[in-house]
């Protein structure tokens, strides 16, 4: 069955998927600290592929389990289902009731329950950020541009394909089978500067990786992107399963663009790795110097007592300049890429933790609009009392806080609730909706509690047949 299923994700390539599959199943679990070392630079052709694969996948180890989130689909439990479901029939009508989407995120659809694993990776421009997705996927992906200078210049969404494929931006967000539709809002200053490239590296048909263009200093080139870029990272946040932050071990400085990127995912601190990468430019005792003035620099950003995990290393295919620290270099890329290859066996539970927070979301947002309904006056002063209530937003927020035991971390960012305050029109909210918010309590209690008692079982039918599949094939 395992077998039909992947012939059935890469129907252009069912021989080499049969065969290589098979090969998969006989390859030892190697450490991860030997993986990426002794691997020459290779970039995929088309013609070689399969010979490539097989030349290499041994190294690649876990890392490159290519199939194991596969493998859960075709045995899965209904879980993302039982999301779809529980999304469309109790939570989605709240959202629309009170215009949740015009303050917060566009609607989710079936593609967002659907869509692989995604990592974001952002920071200062040559951090290294364009090299280290190279590094992990073992070739070259379309649009790639390394350089000491400002390379990237556009957001590259990399994903599997049969060969070097790019699609731009426009086109992308077109295609209703992608989960990109919604990043239209951003314009077409913002669409020239997306794409999707594609390539057949095994690593990608677990993940996706996101390339971001490196960010600069100075308020001016903010205003020169011409779309929102905030936003933009803002909207990826929300969405992806990992985000990287990238820091050059000669710049930790944060500038002000990379400061209000960080600000934009709050909410999201549990996605959140930080790479101190180029490690290896530096002796062990400038290490230690780095590495403590990253940590201070991070605690002026992160307004939280603990610090999200640092990997510290270099990651690329040059031979390290300082050796030093290469047995800490090889521990901490292990510990990175197992990281990132437990996402696909954590995939459905990112998704159920993610549609959790969006309902809390959306219940306090309902409670705000209703609040500030309830306040409006029917006929005369409607506009002084719209000023007054935007004013006095945080009282509302104690109130409701108060009245029904919401925790404060759920309410939204007051400042940016205050902006979109003053441009909506408070005579077209609806008053508190009791039996749709019922819904939704309905849903935390109920269908989210049954489908999280479906994922141990998910998981452990995932490694069943993983198992069975191997006994088969020796």
């Amino acid at each position: 069955m395992a077998g039909k299923n992947l012939i059935k994700n890469f129907p252009k390539n069912n021989l080499l998927v049969q065969s290589h599959y098979k090969l998969c199943q006989s390859i030892p679990q190697i450490q991860l600290k030997n993986n990426y070392t002794n691997l020459s630079h290779t970039k995929f052709q088309n013609h070689s592929f399969h010979q490539q694969i097989r030349s290499k996948s041994s190294d690649r180890g876990k890392v490159a389990d290519r199939f194991s989130w596969l493998l859960a689909e075709e045995q899965n439990t209904g879980v993302v289902d039982g999301l779809k479901k529980a999304y469309r029939t109790k939570l989605l009508p709240l959202e629309k009731h009170y215009s949740f989407h015009d303050f917060h995120s566009p609607p989710l659809d079936d593609t967002d329950f659907d869509s692989l694993p995604q990592v974001l990776v952002i920071g200062q421009y040559s951090t290294g950020k364009s090299s280290m997705i190279k590094y992990l996927l073992r070739t070259e992906f379309p649009g790639i541009r390394v350089g000491p200078e400002p390379t990237t210049d556009r957001f590259i969404i990399v994903s599997h394909g049969d060969g070097h494929h790019v699609v731009p931006g426009h086109a992308l967000v077109m295609d209703s089978e992608k989960p990109y539709a919604p990043l239209s809002k951003f314009g077409s200053s913002f669409l020239n500067r997306l794409q999707l490239s594609t390539c057949p590296s095994p690593v990608l048909s677990g993940i996706s990786l996101i390339d971001t263009p490196g960010i600069l200093s100075g308020e001016k080139q903010r205003q020169d992107r011409g779309y929102d870029f905030s936003g933009v990272v803002e909207w990826f946040a929300e969405r992806v399963d990992v985000i990287l932050l990238m820091f050059d071990a000669h710049k930790l400085d944060i500038s002000d663009e990379f400061r209000s990127s960080i600000e934009a995912m709050k909410g999201h601190e549990d996605k959140i790795r930080i790479v101190l990468n180029k490690a290896d430019m530096v002796d062990h005792q400038e290490l230690m110097r780095v590495y403590g003035a990253l940590m201070w620099s991070l605690g002026k950003v992160f307004n939280t007592p603990e610090v999200a995990r640092v990997y510290i290393g270099s990651f690329w295919d040059e031979t390290l300049r300082y050796d030093i620290n290469k047995k800490l270099f090889d521990a901490e890329e292990q510990d990175l890429f197992q990281d990132l290859h437990s996402l696909t066996r954590n995939s459905t539970l990112r998704k159920l933790n993610d549609l959790i927070k969006r309902a809390r979301l959306v219940k306090v947002h309902a409670l705000i609009i209703a609040d500030i309904k309830s306040n409006m006056p029917m006929m005369i002063g409607k506009e002084q009392k719209k000023k007054e209530l935007i004013e006095k937003l945080n009282e509302t927020y104690k109130r409701i806080q108060k009245e029904h035991s919401v925790p404060e971390g759920d309410f939204p960012e007051i400042s940016r609730m205050k902006k979109i305050l003053e441009s909506s029109d408070f005579n077209d909210f609806p008053r508190l909706n009791e039996p749709m918010l019922g819904a939704v309590d309905e849903m935390m209690r109920s269908d989210i509690t049954d489908l999280m008692k479906k994922i141990p079982q998910e998981q452990y039918m995932q490694d069943k047949i993983s198992t069975k599949t191997s006994e088969t094939d020796h």
